[in-house]
């Protein structure tokens, strides 16, 4: 069972007529998911707003009072990258009622994976800053939300930019452990191997900044050698996936080279961090090739479920594991350290 929330007759979030950061992406991961073979599995959530107190674990009052009556007041760049509009306010509080509403359906119903298909994307987005396309930090929010109920978070992060504000909402939080890989260097320069985390959460933040040209087959070394290894000491409850398909060998803003073969890799990789059926939330982030979403939604949701979808192979035979290695290296010794 595939729950998906998205609800793009509804997205008022106006990022005008050139920016990447598009309404077709939402349409290119659904429509992956048809291509894939999948519609007779999908369940559709009711989209809902989150609400303040929702929003407050994770942002503070006066910034999102800030976006809300910016946003009223027309919009505007609130930075070189990140714009909103009228709509905008709206349609971010429907992206993380999304993730809100996936992780409330799959703790009832015990069983199945969600999608949460909504835009803005969300892990740039600080406590209280908007950045990188970025106004709600979607993926926190939900992850703040199992938080409170006394759950274990595991945060994948494959999307080719480190999320900054998801590390650093969670760096003291020994509750959740967050795991980015991604290209270095690159925006917004942030995600060094030696960051660790905080003084409550040693080695509870893990990144694996890889290099322009790493390929599938680097990523699952990554994901086998060292990510499992300190998944399985944390003991997640929920595993949740920051999944921007900017990774992509096709996209325009990047230079990582996987394929939807490598992400479905990935994916069936994550499954296997979850304790339990009904435990995995895919929330999209970044990706702006319209096609390499498209086939990258369809083989993720596909390889959750356990069926065989691969519309690109996978990769190999780029460059990177002596990164992997070497950020395995400092982590475990942060883990010593604790």
């Amino acid at each position: 069972m595939l729950f998906v929330s998205a609800s793009p007759d509804l997205d008022h979030h106006d990022t005008g007529p050139y920016h990447p950061e598009r309404p077709e992406r939402v349409i290119a991961a659904l429509s992956g998911i048809e291509e894939a073979g999948l519609t007779d599995a999908v369940v559709r959530l009711s989209p809902r707003q989150a609400t303040k107190e929702e929003l407050e674990r994770v942002h503070t009052r006066h910034y999102l009072q800030m976006v809300e009556d910016f946003c009223a007041g027309g919009g505007g760049s609130l930075d070189s990258d990140t714009v909103a509009s009228h709509g905008s306010w709206g349609t971010a509080l429907l992206a993380a009622g999304g993730a809100l509403a996936a992780v409330d359906e799959l703790t009832s119903s015990r069983e199945g994976v969600a999608f949460v298909a909504h835009r803005p994307p969300g892990h740039h987005a600080t406590a209280d800053q908007a950045m990188g396309f970025c106004l709600l930090n979607n993926v926190a929010i939900a992850a703040a939300a199992l938080l409170a109920r006394g759950e274990r978070v595991l945060v994948l992060d494959w999307d080719v930019h480190h999320g900054n504000g998801t590390e650093a909402i969670f760096w003291n939080e020994p509750g959740l452990f967050y795991v980015s890989t991604h290209q270095s260097p690159l925006y917004p320069g942030t995600g060094d191997a030696r960051a660790t985390g905080g003084e409550n959460a040693p080695a509870l933040t893990m990144n694996i900044p890889l290099p322009p040209g790493a390929t599938g087959d680097v990523f699952l070394y990554a994901f086998d050698e060292v990510v499992a290894p300190a998944v399985d000491e944390f003991g997640p409850s929920w595993v949740l996936i920051s999944s921007g398909f900017d990774a992509h060998a096709s996209d325009p803003l990047a230079n990582l080279e996987l394929s939807a073969g490598d992400f479905a890799d990935l994916a069936a990789r994550a499954k296997s961090f979850a304790p339990a059926p009904g435990r995995v939330v895919v929330v999209l982030e970044g990706g702006y090739d319209l096609r390499a979403i498209s086939h990258s939604a369809g083989a993720v949701v596909a390889a959750l479920l356990g069926e065989n979808y691969r519309p690109e192979p996978a990769t190999s035979g780029g460059p990177g594991k002596s990164v992997v290695e070497h950020a395995g290296q400092v982590h475990r010794a942060a883990r010593q350290a604790s």
